[in-house]
């Protein structure tokens, strides 16, 4: 089916179909004020879900595949790595607060390479104003999507009156969304929770963790009617696509390590929410490690959001891209040397970057020492983009002098 619109003017591809489900999403267009002109395209298949992107003049945005944002890890070198892997997975930046953004230094904040596309920018924050502002900040430093913080469970956003802690104030998110979706004209997205627990909740003394285990276990009606009146407060103000990390988060008793752990995955809620707000996109996080779970769980979800395993396995994101070309890691090395010249000479230190390559032989022969080479040698103050070179060539004798 095409329109009489320019065909620049919104495409959207379908791939092929191993799922009963056939809904098409399209989001950004049921938020744009532009008119009914579009024009679908039948592509090359993907062999799992629906494969849906909207394009305007901006890059377009595949959601089955992404990687979560993440405290610390997810800067601007690991998400230039990553992108070595997959060109259609979809980055995220670490959370950065609304008040980062608009009193700190924004280029340092917000500076990305342009191989990141598609990449979202995740802002902490609970101001509708401050929200509105920091999204059009993001917007005009080119990022495709932004995406409000409403999971992160750490005492940090706790305190700050962002993260996880959000969701116990549905109409300020609903407020919140629908100012960033006035102020700009990309995607916007809430990561969450399935729900939360407050520490208030909790036993004192010693049954307080076997407290905290029984209340995130917990999903009865009351705790299902709290997270149906989240989604559809924000789903009412215009959020484009849903992220749901499927556990409970406890804030003020456990780390986050905890609160990623602990809790069980349930994927039924996050199920049931998919088929209450569609057609608008839900995304699931949590518990996901191998190809054969995301493909399993790409038949019901319109994509998923891969975490610390696509950290520690990045060759992961290869094996689920679209385009089932996996690139050799000598060919990626030498990618991401070129890249740490360039960065090197801007005043950035290698160890900076070496640091989030660490996985890239991960499972391997010679894994071990790809690490400590790089984690020894990246502190060096006179270290050279060619460590990264030197590892990997090592690794690949040890490789080959095991097969």
């Amino acid at each position: 089916m095409v329109s009489d619109g320019p065909e620049d003017s919104l495409r959207i591809r379908i791939g092929a179909l191993r799922s009963p489900v056939g809904r098409i999403h399209v989001p950004w267009y049921q938020n744009s004020t532009e008119p009914n002109r579009f024009r679908v395209d039948q592509q090359a298949p993907a062999d799992f879900g629906i494969k849906v992107i909207v394009s305007t003049s901006k890059l377009p945005i595949d959601r089955r595949i992404s990687v979560a944002p993440m405290m610390d890890w997810t800067d601007r070198h690991c998400r230039y790595f990553l992108r070595g892997f997959a060109p259609d997975t979809l980055l995220y930046t670490e959370m950065i607060t609304t008040g980062a953004i608009l009193r700190g230094d924004r280029e340092k904040l917000l500076r990305f390479d342009a191989e990141e596309h598609p990449v979202a920018l995740q802002i902490g924050g609970s101001d509708p104003k401050d929200l509105a502002e920091a999204a059009r900040i993001g917007v005009a430093a080119g990022y495709d999507e932004i995406n409000l913080n409403c999971g992160c469970p750490s005492d940090r956003v706790h305190s700050g009156a962002f993260g996880a802690c959000l969701m116990l104030r549905p109409k300020l998110v609903a407020e919140g969304v629908a100012a960033m979706r006035a102020a700009v004209d990309v995607p916007v997205t809430v990561k969450l929770r399935i729900g939360v627990v407050d520490a208030g909740e909790l036993r004192e003394g010693t049954e307080r963790r076997q407290s905290a285990r029984e209340a995130a276990a917990r999903f009865g009606r009351p705790e299902q009617a709290a997270l149906e009146e989240f989604v559809d407060g924000i789903v009412a103000a215009g959020c484009d696509s849903v992220i749901v990390h499927a556990r409970k988060a406890v804030l003020g008793a456990w780390s986050p390590a905890d609160n990623r752990e602990i809790p069980p995955l349930r994927y039924d809620v996050v199920r049931a929410i998919r088929q209450r707000v569609a057609p608008v996109p839900v995304i699931l996080n949590g518990g996901l490690r191998t190809p054969a779970q995301v493909v399993s769980e790409l038949a019901w979800a319109d994509g998923v959001m891969l975490g610390r395993e696509a950290y520690h396995r990045p060759m992961l994101l290869a094996e689920l891209s679209a385009q089932r070309h996996a690139p050799s890691r000598m060919t990626l090395l030498e990618r991401m040397a070129r890249y740490a010249r360039r960065e090197l000479e801007r005043g950035e230190r290698l160890s900076w970057i070496a640091r989030h390559m660490l996985g890239l032989y991960a499972g391997l022969p010679g894994a071990k020492e790809f690490r400590r080479r790089l984690s020894e040698g990246a502190r060096s103050p006179d270290a050279s983009p060619d460590l990264l070179l030197e590892a990997g060539e090592a690794c690949e004798r040890l490789g080959q002098a095991v097969a």
